[in-house]
């Protein structure tokens, strides 16, 4: 079962031991970051690193100046890690150690972008904008989406990239400091404060039938008996239409997947004409339940399957979270990349890769992707090593 690892530039870069290290687990490929928003991360086996601090989202090579020039937002450059290319020396490291590099691009995911430039950010019913979500819905967006795509996925030495936050983003975020659980929002709730009212959203719920005040109001009533404390409700989908009212919700979510799905299928397109490499692959980091927003962002199974070569299904929890999340990609042809968390402290479970991976293997998965091999203790790599020699053998 191919398995691809998740690594930024800099747990490289600067560690002579880091590429053989990580062919030495038993994976074939790894997936390395091009794109990626503000984090504070550890790098436990540096020779000397530990802690890097990127405060912003960035590109990890230098975005071609043509490409930008006259656009009124371009990508921001790291500068935590030595190199006018980390990405490409990462790769070119990695090659060399006989591991297929893929590119890990983060799109709708972008707090200094919001903080700059808070038009663009997702507003929430009750006027608040969100910095770090900008709004799919926007043209502008979609627009600078599309090229960082194209330019961030397609690094010389790729042979694929994977798509994070390729849509719809909202109010969960592992912002700093967060003081937002004192009131606990179910996955209802969740939606409901993830719902955009910029204009260009306010038109498109137009499209759909809605009055977008009447659904901004409807929101806020709606809400009111979670704020006093009645609790997350039901779960899924029906707690939407339990809060909103099935035809409302409806509506709403029409609009939603009309932005999402075509900001997908023009970054795909823009991704493959852009890449030199045949059989360049294009995978989404995906959820099939449409409503829901982030990193894995809510897709419609078969029309993403139409669209990209694959999917990667965030795979970590018990055996019916992941039966709930790979069961609707099941014989439907593709990539089904099933995301292991194995980073014990963040809550992955490398002790039962082997049970889990078959498990998933069971429910139509193809392909393991391992998050993160950079962030792990040596105990969990351990773990990692173990279970892949005994999948391989």
């Amino acid at each position: 079962m191919k398995t691809s690892a998740f690594l930024y530039p800099w747990d490289v870069v600067g560690d002579p031991d880091a590429a053989g290290r990580i062919a030495g687990l038993g994976v074939q490929q790894v997936t390395l970051a091009s794109a990626y928003h503000s984090t504070r991360a550890l790098t436990p086996r540096h020779p000397t690193t530990r802690i890097v601090t990127a405060p912003y989202a960035a590109v990890l090579y230098p975005p071609d100046e043509k490409r930008w020039s006259g656009r009124e937002r371009a990508p921001r450059v790291q500068n935590w890690t030595p190199g006018a290319d980390p990405w490409a020396v990462a790769a070119e490291a990695l090659a060399d150690a006989g591991l297929q590099v893929h590119s890990w691009v983060v799109l709708a995911h972008d707090s200094r972008t919001g903080e700059e430039f808070p038009g663009i950010s997702v507003v929430n019913a009750y006027g608040d904008r969100y910095p770090w979500a900008p709004c799919i819905g926007r043209p502008d967006v979609r627009a600078h989406l599309v090229e960082l795509a194209a330019e961030a996925a397609t690094r010389p030495g790729a042979a694929g990239t994977e798509l994070e936050s390729c849509g719809w983003y909202g109010f969960a975020h592992l912002h700093g400091h967060d003081k937002v659980q004192g009131v606990p929002l179910g996955e209802a709730a969740q939606y409901l404060m993830s719902l955009c009212f910029c204009a260009e959203c306010a038109e498109g719920y137009a499209r759909h039938g809605l009055d977008p005040d009447g659904l901004r109001a409807a929101v806020r009533r709606a809400l009111e008996p979670v704020w006093a404390g009645g609790g997350p409700g039901a779960a899924g989908w029906a707690g939407v239409e339990e809060l909103l009212g099935a035809e409302r919700a409806a509506a709403s979510l029409a609009w939603r997947r009309e932005a999402a799905r075509t900001l997908q299928e023009a970054v795909v397109t823009a991704v493959r004409e852009e890449a030199a490499a045949p059989g360049f692959q294009v995978l989404l980091h995906a959820d099939p339940a449409f409503h829901r927003t982030g990193a894995n962002v809510g897709v419609d199974p078969g029309h993403i399957l139409s669209v990209a070569d694959g999917v990667v299904l965030p795979c970590t929890g018990g055996d019916t979270a992941r039966e709930a999340v790979l069961g609707p990609f099941g014989g439907r042809g593709g990539v089904v990349a099933a995301n292991f968390g194995v980073v014990s402290g963040m809550g992955g479970s490398p002790a039962t890769l082997e049970r889990d991976a078959a498990h998933a293997a069971s429910l139509g998965a193809t392909e393991l992707r391992l998050y993160h091999a950079g962030l792990a203790s040596d105990a969990d790599l351990t773990a990692v090593s173990d279970a892949l020699g005994r999948i391989a053998g």
